[in-house]
């Protein structure tokens, strides 16, 4: 039986999904490919890979596609790595740089400003290089490590996550697994995928694990470990629970009412295994 390909985002907020792939025994089940979150989504939509952390947004443009239960890269208030950085106030802003490797908070944003931070703006994407960006544009998106490393002394920034929260009072949802259908269906296995991903999750969110990943990272990020752990820990949600799926499909509703996105078809979850009875 040939081996399902996972496409994984390689940004430090997914470290602890990806735990029991790169410390653990999953890895042995998986081929994978690291890669930004708008690729993650291509990946799939190309047959690249048939399991993938996907942005959110490509849920609505990616076809025949099942959730995994229950991870998610999510935050109910400040998130700290998906930031506007402007050189005006939001108000005066009238251009506005979007990371090439975003495609949920590049629709995330659009709908912030259509509906809560005062009408249209123009829009162009760019590589997510601050200084370029900038000098081109009022504002720039930037998501990721990117984001996580910007001197917040310097400009204006506006943190998505707690934007969406203020105005919405819901938690936001950036990304989570999906699995394309044709490989479960062509890849007979008896892997139980869900346990599989949320177990990892669980592993790489124990506090050993935490600390490890906190010294691993501080030269990637440029970061503090005690900053690296507190957002891991505090800032980002990995739990894909009721209240989140309930801000998904708002930001679903609102992002296709302010033509930010298609309409996004029904939340297909894979189903769970059940252990047989004896």
């Amino acid at each position: 039986m040939s081996r399902l390909r996972i496409s994984a985002i390689s940004f430090l907020n997914t470290a602890p999904l990806m735990w029991d792939f790169e410390h653990g025994s999953a890895g042995q089940n998986f081929d994978i490919s690291y890669t930004v979150p708008s690729a993650c989504a291509a990946d799939l939509a190309a047959g690249k890979a048939d399991i993938g952390i996907i942005p959110a947004a490509a849920y609505t443009t990616v076809p025949n596609l099942v959730i995994l239960p229950g991870v998610a890269i999510a935050s109910r208030r400040a998130v700290r790595s998906i930031l506007l950085v402007s050189k005006v106030p939001v108000e005066k802003i009238q251009t506005v740089a979007l990371d090439t490797s975003s495609l949920t908070s590049v629709a995330l944003v659009k709908v912030l400003f259509a509906k809560w931070w005062g009408g249209e703006r123009k829009f162009a994407s760019m590589a997510p290089d601050l200084g370029p960006m900038l000098q081109q544009n009022d504002a720039a998106l930037l998501i990721g490590d990117s984001a996580l490393q910007v001197d917040r002394s310097q400009y204006l920034t506006y943190d998505l996550a707690e934007e969406w929260f203020r105005f919405t009072g819901k938690p936001f949802v950036f990304a989570f697994w999906a699995v394309r259908k044709d490989a479960i269906k062509d890849k007979t296995s008896n892997l139980d995928l869900a346990m599989i991903f949320q177990q990892s999750r669980d592993r790489g969110l124990a506090s050993d694990s935490l600390n490890q990943i906190a010294r691993e990272w501080v030269p990637r990020v440029g970061l503090s470990e005690a900053d690296v752990r507190s957002y891991l820990t505090e800032n980002i949600h990995y739990y894909l629970d009721p209240a989140h799926v309930e801000g998904l499909q708002l930001y679903y509703r609102f992002a296709q009412e302010c033509k930010a996105l298609p309409t996004a078809p029904a939340l297909d979850f894979l189903e769970i295994s059940k252990p047989a009875l004896i």
